[in-house]
C-alpha cells in the first residue's frame, strides 16, 4: 500500500524480508517460551505430555 503511494516500485525484499527490524517483545516472548519449555523437560513432563497423547489417540481410533 505504500509503494502504491509513493510510487516507488514494490519489492519483495521491502516488507516481508525486514529481518533486521525485529520488536522487543517478540524476542521476550520467544525467549520465555524456550524457557518454559525447557523448564519442562528439566521436570520430567514432556513423557507425562505424551503419555496423556498416546491414551488420547488410543481412545479415538477406539483400541484403548
Amino acid at each position: 500500500m505504500r509503494a502504491m503511494l509513493s510510487g516507488r516500485k514494490e519489492t519483495v525484499s521491502d516488507d516481508r524480508m525486514n529481518w533486521h527490524h525485529v520488536s522487543r517483545k517478540g524476542i521476550c516472548m520467544a525467549a520465555a517460551g524456550l524457557f518454559m519449555m525447557g523448564l519442562g523437560v528439566y521436570r520430567g513432563e514432556m513423557s507425562v505430555v505424551l503419555e496423556k497423547a498416546i491414551n488420547i489417540c488410543m481412545e479415538c481410533i477406539g483400541i484403548g
